[in-house]
């Protein structure tokens, strides 16, 4: 009997590669919840599958990711970006990536990790969620309305309500997989084995972020 998945999935390889490994899986390194945030932004307007057909480009042209790189970026290397065809050639998200890599930085130097600021918005554990259809599953939610404010006033962009929630998702902070979806078992067991462990780190940290 195959695995049944969200009905998002479609028949799209990346898409059900993308599904069945990463999205929901709880994340917690700083690189890697940064790349979420700078494909989600770049995803306003576009299909997540546009995204990730151009991922391993994305990649390549931001260094990985890293935001310490990204932060020093010049004109002449967003120049270079804007004409980079293997990427979205959109100016302002490219100039909102050089500018929230800057605000990233900040956030670890205040709060340690990125980590750590960014989990609290959920209590410090991931938010599960038992949705039975696709069409169930919100835009937006509290939570995500309380991170985008808070971005917003460290200088983030591209970080309204519906891009912080669909980071979210990426990153495991909520799990939106329905409930008969093979994924969705297998999430919750992730999370709980993720909390445990760090749950001693979080309730130090959180309390910095308050």
């Amino acid at each position: 009997m195959k695995n049944k998945r969200c009905a998002w999935t479609a028949s799209d390889p990346l898409m059900i590669e993308y599904h069945d490994t990463e999205w929901g899986v709880p994340v917690h390194d700083d690189r890697k919840l940064f790349e979420f945030l700078v494909l989600d932004a770049f995803q306003a307007g576009l299909s997540w599958s546009t995204i990730l057909k151009k991922r391993e480009n994305f990649r390549k042209a931001f260094d990985n990711f890293d935001p310490q790189r990204i932060a020093q970026y010049d004109a002449k290397k967003i120049e270079d970006l804007l004409n980079d065809a293997g990427i979205i050639r959109n100016k302002a998200k490219i100039n909102a990536t050089v500018k929230n890599a800057r605000a990233f930085q900040e956030v670890q130097r205040k709060f340690g990790t990125f980590d750590a600021y960014i989990w609290h918005f959920a209590g410090g554990k991931p938010i599960v969620n038992k949705w039975e259809t696709t069409a169930e599953i919100p835009a937006k939610s509290a939570e995500a309305e309380a991170m985008s404010s808070d971005l917003k006033k460290r200088g983030f962009s591209f970080v309204g309500p519906t891009i912080c929630y669909a980071f979210m998702q990426a990153a495991g902070i909520v799990n939106d997989h329905v409930v008969d979806c093979f994924r969705y078992a297998e999430i919750n067991s992730l999370s709980r084995i993720c909390g445990t462990e760090l749950d001693s780190y979080r309730s130090s940290c959180i309390s910095q972020v308050l």
